[in-house]
């Protein structure tokens, strides 16, 4: 956690993306999302086959980051009497992030194959559009960074997510690279859960040279890093001759900085030295197998109705996604089928389709679910069998109380939250499989569960909030992990919230 004494300079706070002055740029076009591109088909469909056009890219970097509307609803929150304020403004999208800081850059380098003159091309946010970094074919140096990695090797198109700290660290200090590592899993699954709906496939690097990659995006190897590539499947036929390499290539232009002082925390600098060690080098196949969740344990059962269709296109579910701050209410149990499709999409999350994960295997994760209120479910703490889509019983009883005592914060109300969900990992022996560079991915794996939860809530019709600010220590001796060897990573919090609430609606895009 970040020191107790830190204090964050509001006023000068950096923006949320990058501005580069002078710098050429075009406009990204919405393609749309049709009515059968469901949450449901995201989540658990079968993988699609389909290629990537303009339209489609621009559709669906708009529903995950960026700007679709302005939050103004009265809640629980810290902000709420700075949202009236310009300066202050907090803009929904439809991907969640930790303090909604939002430090994801998105890079799309772009081949001969591509619509765009090739090059490097950063995602404006505000403005969905692209702003040119770099002229000219540099996607053989992505695939030379990928390496081996299949996917990369028939196509020149990339998105590249980088973080610059300051943008998260000016607030959360030493606890920046947890909660950006998160940030990263929770991006790249609204991108699966979108491409799936729309019978296209995304696959995830998360092992490769990352100075490589940082020197060509022009990234300062200390204030910056590079976490994720995702190779596109490009409509089109592909260049006859593929690009030579080009490591001389790097972005020259300089990003303007609106703080007036920019801070460098120690304990970040040495995480992410760390994460940066054997980059290059991908665990061989099935390394990770020791490490990941194990099947649920013996015990009573509770069996969960069938899950609760999510018919919802996926750009409605992501566009009326928020968090609840503080508006959960016990005043009527949750239907134990919301439960169920609730927990059905954090498992389906549980794997990230990346390069260091055998294809089918378990997920990373396991599910720990406190019951307050859920209709025909006693209130209790449960694993969930992920197996046979039941509880298994671990304490009965009222837990209301501990959850609530053991929240730091005072902008929810945990024990009217009908459930809460607590996903668990072996983290340490991740680390012990394939190095330090496997903090990210677990804490990416607990990034996309909780875009899965809080996206599925939205679909099934219930609030939704997701919290870090929680006695993990505690937690884990009321979940027994210590003899697991598994840590609590948040607590995912679903119910009904009170009718009514007052909101002001400001969309800046159609619905």
């Amino acid at each position: 956690m970040e020191p107790a004494d830190f204090v964050p300079d509001w006023s000068d706070r950096p923006r949320k993306g990058k501005f580069f002055p002078g710098a050429p740029s075009v406009p990204l076009p919405d393609g749309g999302c049709a009515e059968d591109a469901t949450l449901g088909q995201g989540l658990f469909g079968r993988a699609g086959t389909g290629a990537f056009t303009l339209p489609l890219l621009g559709a669906m970097l708009r529903d995950s980051y960026g700007l679709t509307g302005r939050r103004l609803a009265v809640q629980a929150n810290t902000d709420l009497g700075s949202l009236p304020f310009y300066s202050h403004a907090n803009w929904s999208r439809g991907t969640a992030s930790g303090g909604g800081l939002y430090p994801i850059g998105v890079h799309w380098i772009s081949g001969a194959s591509g619509p765009l003159t090739p090059g490097v091309h950063y995602y404006d946010t505000p403005h969905h559009r692209l702003t040119r970094l770099l002229s000219g074919d540099v996607s053989a140096e992505v695939r030379a960074a990928l390496g081996d990695l299949e996917e990369a090797a028939g196509t020149d198109q990339f998105l590249v997510l980088g973080v610059t700290f300051w943008q998260n660290s000016f607030k959360y200090n030493s606890f920046c690279y947890h909660a950006v590592t998160m940030d990263i899993g929770a991006l790249v699954q609204t991108w699966r859960m979108w491409a799936r709906a729309h019978g296209l496939h995304l696959g995830t690097a998360l092992w490769f040279d990352e100075p490589r990659l940082g020197r060509l995006l022009g990234l300062d190897p200390e204030e910056d890093g590079v976490f994720a590539v995702v190779p596109l499947r490009w409509a089109g036929a592909a260049p006859e001759v593929p690009a030579p390499p080009t490591p001389a290539a790097s972005v020259r232009r300089v990003p303007d900085e609106k703080s007036r002082r920019v801070l460098s925390f120690p304990t970040l600098r040495h995480i992410h030295t760390a994460t940066l060690a054997g980059a290059d080098e991908r665990p061989a196949p099935g390394v990770l197998d020791g490490a990941l969740a194990a099947p649920a344990g013996p015990g009573d059962r509770v069996p969960l109705p069938e899950p609760t269709p999510l018919a919802v296109p996926v750009r409605r579910a992501l566009r009326e996604r928020r968090s609840s701050f503080g508006r959960f209410t016990s005043a009527e149990p949750l239907d134990a089928a919301r439960l169920a499709v609730v927990l059905r999409a954090a498992v389906a999350a549980g794997t990230l389709d990346s390069d260091t994960e055998s294809p089918g295997g378990a997920p990373l994760a396991r599910l720990c679910v406190f019951v307050n209120h859920v209709r025909d479910v006693p209130a209790g703490l449960y694993e969930y069998d992920r197996d046979t889509g039941e509880l298994v019983v671990l304490r009965t009883g009222d837990h209301g109380a501990f959850l609530q005592q053991n929240y730091f914060l005072a902008n929810y109300n945990v024990e009217q939250a009908a459930a809460v969900l607590v996903p668990v990992a072996r983290t340490h022996a991740v680390l012990d499989a394939v190095g330090d560079r496997g903090y990210r991915l677990v804490n990416a794996v607990v990034g996309a569960v909780a875009q899965a939860v809080y996206t599925t809530a939205s679909a099934a019709g219930t609030g939704c909030g997701v919290a870090l600010g929680f006695d993990s220590v505690s937690f884990e001796e009321r979940l027994g992990l210590a003899e697991r060897g598994e840590i609590p990573l948040l607590i995912m919090m679903i119910g009904h919230e009170r009718s009514r609430s007052a909101d002001y609606r400001y969309d800046i895009v159609a619905p």
